[in-house]
């Protein structure tokens, strides 16, 4: 049977290369990811995820699933709110950016309240109804078959629970998406050689925005992922869209 093609960037690639070649994109960026978030979005991102986190309305006592959380950062910010209460587990299918994320916990001193698990989101090694939140962060437009993630994560969640998507959109504004396409497309590659020595990680990385689906496509995703009383929000004219859903 011939593998189904999905894309890579702007390449079409088989499920099995495009999965390969992004594990070997993050293992390429790990050491130098935080530091190269903050290049690019000039600290930015640290305001979105921080608006995201808010959003999820995070409780004591929570079980909270952390997908591709790689460095820690949404994790960590969800951490503080549990009061050393419930359990945050964070979850990424590549293993040094998992290990980079375990380091800087272990760094800060935190090691209760907090889970590590090697796991691919198309098939989340969990039971069933077992989270109170599930979030995702500039993780979703790397997995190989979405719809299929966005099912697995719906059925992890406990009833009445929701899923946070924080990732790259579609920007609303016209004269924004000039400025942007040349910023993304010119200086965001030059800058990955630069600080991180790869150019070409950081051209798919860019790349792979321009792939993801719109706003309107992703809320419809979830929809038929099961999820209900799905929204978004646009930040940063579209540059983000935090995406949300609920298991009803």
């Amino acid at each position: 049977m011939t593998e189904q093609k999905t894309d890579f960037g702007f390449e079409r690639v088989s499920e099995t290369e495009k999965t390969r070649r992004v594990r070997a994109v993050f293992s390429s960026v790990a050491s130098e990811y935080d530091l190269m978030n903050d290049l690019m979005s000039f600290g930015v991102h640290r305001l979105w995820k921080r608006h995201a986190v808010h959003l999820c309305a995070i409780k004591p006592r929570y079980q909270i699933l952390d997908l591709a959380g790689g460095t820690g950062d949404i994790a960590r910010l969800m951490h503080r709110q549990l009061n050393d209460e419930g359990n945050i587990t964070l979850c990424d299918i590549n293993a040094e950016m998992l290990k980079h994320g375990r380091n800087r916990f272990i760094d800060e001193g935190v090691v209760d309240g907090i889970d590590y698990v090697q796991g691919n989101a198309e098939v989340l090694p969990f039971s069933d109804n077992s989270f109170d939140c599930i979030t995702i962060a500039f993780g979703l437009r790397n997995v190989t078959d979405k719809a299929k993630a966005l099912r697995s994560m719906y059925n992890k969640l406990k009833y009445g629970s929701q899923v946070m998507i924080l990732e790259f959109s579609t920007i609303v504004v016209p004269l924004l998406q000039k400025i942007y396409d040349k910023y993304s497309f010119e200086l965001i590659p030059r800058i990955g050689n630069w600080v991180a020595k790869d150019e070409a990680s950081y051209r798919y990385l860019v790349e792979s925005i321009r792939m993801h689906p719109d706003q309107d496509s992703l809320a419809s995703m979830m929809q038929k992922a099961g999820f209900g009383k799905v929204n978004y929000l646009n930040l940063s004219g579209g540059i983000v869209a935090i995406h949300r859903g609920y298991k009803l």
